[in-house]
């Protein structure tokens, strides 16, 4: 680590033709970041897609004027200097861990990007003493600072309603992606695991052994749900998702929802704990009767006398099979 701090070069020990050749790459770096969002959008997001496509042209005009710059004062020998060279300059992240979080977190990104190479432009035409370097670094900056201001509300682009859909569009695959198999994960995590647990706690009175029977519950209830999720539907047809994404969700939540009465167990009194236990089992039943009235539109009064019914009577059975 050391090694490679000490190897970076420091922006103001650059040459006028290292800083060239780096707004160059980095023009390079930042069109084909645009043109994978795009990609990434197209399918989904026509209109925003448009948008990232044509911010990639502008920085490949970008990049041309640069280069023709560079032609004029050092030649046709670009050297070959990128972001990461140059100790404390701005850092992209990786694609794979924006494109995937959906449209209003590119275009956050986007806006990120923009405001990044505005303040690289205005650093580097302040510290070049070359008029027409200095003249093109600092129309780079203005058209940096347009292309943030667009990439800060893309919804100016498209009309209204086009922006609706893609934001209406958004939410529904957020919810089929995520929010279904997640709350189903919970609701089978929460209600499936009661009575294993319960039935332990009240046939042992051994908090260990509770929590224990609880954990391998949870963890194989988890690992059960979120390959089945994943092993059910790919995607392709009915436009839920990537199967990994839903089998994690799935298996989280179900482990989530299990742990969260088998922790109280920890506690060595048996009745601290299990009196800790239910109560945490009727925060997770109106937390999942909250999510389905939130997400899933289900009046919240049905939603809360199906999910705690049913788990107050999963519960009880539990108790007196424990107790019997």
């Amino acid at each position: 680590m050391l090694t490679g701090f000490s190897n970076r070069r420091r922006f103001k020990d650059l040459s006028e033709q290292e800083v060239l050749a780096l707004a160059i790459s980095s023009e390079e770096d930042d069109a084909r970041i645009y043109r994978t969002y795009a990609d990434r959008l197209r399918a989904e997001f026509p209109a925003s897609a448009a948008i990232f496509d044509g911010m990639a042209l502008e920085e490949d005009s970008h990049r041309r004027q640069l280069i023709d710059l560079h032609q004029r004062r050092f030649g046709e020998t670009i050297p070959l200097i990128r972001r990461e060279h140059v100790a404390g300059f701005y850092a992209r992240r990786p694609v794979w861990l924006v494109e995937n979080l959906g449209l209003d977190r590119i275009r956050d990104e986007a806006r990120q990007m923009e405001r990044d190479a505005q303040r690289f432009y205005e650093t580097a035409a302040a510290a070049s003493s070359d008029a027409a370097t200095r003249q093109l670094l600092g129309d780079l900056a203005a058209a940096e600072a347009g292309h943030s201001e667009l990439a800060g509300d893309l919804v100016e682009q498209v009309s209204p309603d086009v922006d609706a859909e893609e934001k209406d569009a958004a939410h529904r695959q957020f919810v089929l992606t995520w929010v279904q198999p997640g709350l189903a994960g919970l609701m089978d995590g929460s209600v499936s695991t009661l009575a294993p647990i319960f039935a332990t706690a009240f046939a042992t009175h051994d908090t260990w052994t509770t929590f224990l029977v609880g954990l391998a519950a949870s963890v194989g209830a988890g690992i059960s749900m979120g390959f089945t999720e994943a092993a059910s539907d790919d995607g392709q047809i009915s436009g839920r998702g990537s199967p990994v994404k839903r089998g994690f969700a799935s298996g989280i939540m179900t482990t989530l929802g299990g742990l969260g009465h088998a922790l109280p167990y920890l506690i060595a009194d048996f009745w601290t704990a299990t009196v800790l236990a239910i109560a945490i089992v009727f925060v997770e039943l109106w937390a999942i009767a909250w999510i389905q009235n939130r997400y899933m539109q289900t009046p919240f009064m049905r939603a809360a006398f199906q999910v705690v019914v049913g788990g107050a009577l999963v519960l009880a059975v539990g108790v007196l099979i424990g107790s019997g």
